[in-house]
């Protein structure tokens, strides 16, 4: 339980609501007992009346004897059903108070473990799939909630219930009451047997049933290469053998259930004969009545279900105590990365590289190695090398997705490091080399960095990254619904809507993470030309592996193996005759043989 001991806080929280349920829980079981004992008075009084109206026999009297009797049955009867409505009244109020505390607790946790997935690092996310992140806030927390709830509420109703009968079990033949539960341990544990069996068995139908769902996935959404490569018989039977699995573990769960009811109803069954026997032998010594055998009866079948709910009660918290103790790995994770508490600070767009090393934490390799360069406000810098140079992991540092390894970086002459993370990210435009837009409409893709949709702007900047005429093109132009990771744009459009997103609120410094692979070079130009003027007096990064993205900047950066092997401007660079001037050739001769 120490796991779930993190959930007492919401306990605390929700007392007013857990509190009231403990005696809605108490009061449903008073009124669930004393039917029993209204039942053995009303069993006694048919069999004293039917001997008091057999005396009566051949007198006038004997009609008065058959009004009484039926008025008192009538009176027991209603009192039996006053009793049942009076328990399921408090049974409403005690699952109104419970079950929706769990609700509301269900609702708490998934916030916090949302809130604090949000600020975890982006190496936390390299490390954990998406996946398993979605399975941790709902899977797990819908697991953790069944304690919460109906795990709670019946652990303290079957303890309530077991007092009560067992109590006026006792005070009415501790012989007979023994006797009479002997056979519920024996249920109980073949009951928390049998559960530990087919919860080990679901577990593998679930992943038996995740394995076939994703099978299928994947191979619909290669349909394409299935049919292009004609392996649409060997997928079929791929397919035939996963569903066979899958059929094998479902039936032997059947198996197991097919046995699990039977048995219960024997040992329930087999409690009832033993009172009836033992209570006739209790009954012809005098010691009791035949009511007290139909009383025990009741109690008996009051006993049965809270006895069955044992053992799926504890198999509901053990499967919450290994779902919140996978929650609680994540909760306990702290962040790489902590924002200080400064005051927010306005950027100019200075940066400064100070013999910047870096080690990506999750892999071990050195992405770059002593790197040192300074942008000042205005300039536009651009960063040029070979895949796995380093070029990304700059933009990264920048941004402070990670903090570097050795050295230092400066922005606006004070460390990176001291700056109100927020705050200074709020300034940056930052367009990624893997881009993702939102299964929403385009104008909400571009504004998504502003509090509110202005219009105006978001046509402007869908016009600066050129392609404001591609969305009128579209049927609903800007409410075009883009569809999930924007499947519905070819690849440049996405890039530039991309672009758009980071152009759209003004900022101080613009990265651009080779965010122009997928844009033919007349495009390309015009955005570039647009850019000089948006980012004007502003600093500008740009990573790209084609000459013809960056041959127009301030300063160049050539990197190599994570360190920078040149740099100056385009025709420094082509004068120098080195990596630059190798790469710009080789670039050129593949357009000439492409034309």
């Amino acid at each position: 339980m120490k796991d779930l001991a993190y959930l007492n806080k919401f306990f605390i929280k929700y007392r007013w609501r857990l509190v009231p349920g403990v005696l809605f829980v108490i009061i449903s079981n008073i009124f669930g007992v004393l039917p029993a004992q209204v039942i053995r008075v009303a069993f006694d009084l048919v069999t004293e009346n039917i001997g008091v109206y057999q005396l009566f026999d051949g007198f006038n009297r004997q009609h008065v004897i058959y009004d009484i009797f039926g008025s008192s049955l009538l009176l027991f009867g209603v009192l039996v059903l006053v009793l049942a409505l009076l328990r399921g009244l408090f049974l409403f109020f005690m699952r109104q108070t419970i079950i929706l505390m769990s609700r509301h607790i269900e609702y708490d946790l998934k916030n916090e473990i949302y809130s604090h997935y949000q600020v975890l690092s982006l190496a936390f996310y390299r490390r954990h799939n998406t996946g398993d992140l979605m399975n941790r806030v709902t899977e797990d927390v819908s697991r953790v909630r069944m304690y919460l709830g109906p795990g709670i509420m019946y652990t303290i109703n079957t303890v309530i219930l077991f007092i009560l009968v067992i109590y006026a079990m006792l005070t009415v033949n501790i012989r007979l009451a023994i006797f009479s539960v002997l056979p519920l341990p024996i249920l109980a544990v073949i009951i928390f047997y049998v559960n530990t069996v087919i919860e080990h068995r679901s577990e593998r139908i679930q992943q038996r049933l995740s394995g076939l769902s994703s099978f299928v996935q994947e191979n619909f959404s290669g349909i394409r290469v299935i049919k292009s490569y004609v392996r649409e018989g060997f997928v079929r039977s791929k397919f035939a053998e996963e569903s066979e699995d899958y059929k094998t573990q479902s039936m032997a769960l059947a198996k197991v259930q097919a046995l699990f009811f039977p048995s219960m109803l024997l040992l329930i069954g087999l409690s009832n004969v033993i009172t009836m026997y033992i209570g006739g032998v209790e009954v012809m010594k005098g010691n009791i009545t035949p009511g007290n055998i139909a009383e025990f009866i009741v109690y008996l079948n009051m006993l049965a279900f809270p006895v069955i709910s044992l053992g799926w009660v504890t198999s509901l918290i053990q499967r919450a105590a290994a779902s919140q103790k996978r929650i609680n790995e994540f909760l306990h994770e702290q962040p790489e990365i902590k924002s200080p508490d400064a005051a927010p600070h306005t950027l100019a767009g200075k940066i400064e590289f100070r013999n910047v090393t870096f080690r990506y934490p999750d892999t071990g390799i050195t992405a770059i190695k002593d790197v040192s360069f300074t942008v000042n406000p205005g300039e536009m810098v651009a960063i040029i090398g070979r895949t796995g140079s380093g070029k990304s992991t700059i933009g990264n540092l920048i941004m402070r997705m990670y903090d570097t390894t050795g050295g230092e970086i400066l922005i606006d002459d004070k460390p990176l490091t001291r700056l109100n993370l927020d705050n200074y990210r709020s300034q940056i435009g930052f367009v990624p080399q893997e881009v993702f837009l939102f299964s929403d409409i385009i104008s909400h893709n571009i504004a998504f960095s502003a509090d509110v949709l202005d219009m105006p702007r978001v046509e402007q900047a869908a016009k600066d990254a050129a392609v404001y005429n591609n969305i009128m093109e579209l049927e609903k132009g800007f409410e075009t619904l883009i569809g999930e990771r924007g499947v519905t744009l070819s690849g440049g459009q996405k890039q530039r809507v991309s672009i758009a997103r980071a152009i759209v609120k003004h900022p101080q410094v613009l990265i651009f993470d080779d965010c122009l692979s997928a844009v033919d070079t007349r495009t390309e130009e015009e955005i570039l030309n647009n850019l000089g003027r948006i980012m004007q007096d502003k600093t500008s990064i740009i990573i790209s592996h084609r000459i013809s993205t960056i041959k127009n900047a301030d300063n160049i950066l050539v990197l190599d193996d994570g360190e920078i092997a040149e740099q100056g401007t385009h025709n420094q660079l082509m004068d120098l005759k080195g990596p630059y001037f190798e790469l710009y050739e080789k670039q050129l001769l593949e357009e000439e043989e492409q034309a």
